[in-house]
């Protein structure tokens, strides 16, 4: 499974997507409503226990979590450092 297929199913598991067919791997998940402040803590849980990699505050911006490319590239750079 690829690292957008993990997020998707994380996401629409954990948060309410009203049809996770339509969620695109580009739209905003804080724009969309599907997470918040809240939701992005737990968020940052998951890729810490998923991926092993350890998310620090100045990573905490949209241009890393707001979408599941977002997030898989990410995840991306952080294994590639």
């Amino acid at each position: 499974m690829g690292q957008e297929q993990v997020f998707r199913t994380f996401i629409t598991t954990n948060f309410y997507v009203a049809d996770p067919a339509a969620l695109s791997d580009d739209d905003s998940l804080l724009d969309a409503g599907i997470i918040d402040s809240t939701g992005v803590l737990d968020l940052i849980g998951f890729i810490e226990a998923q991926f092993g990699i350890t998310v620090s505050d100045d990573e905490l911006v949209p241009e890393n979590l707001d979408s599941i490319a977002r997030l898989s590239a990410f995840v991306e750079r952080r294994r590639a450092a």
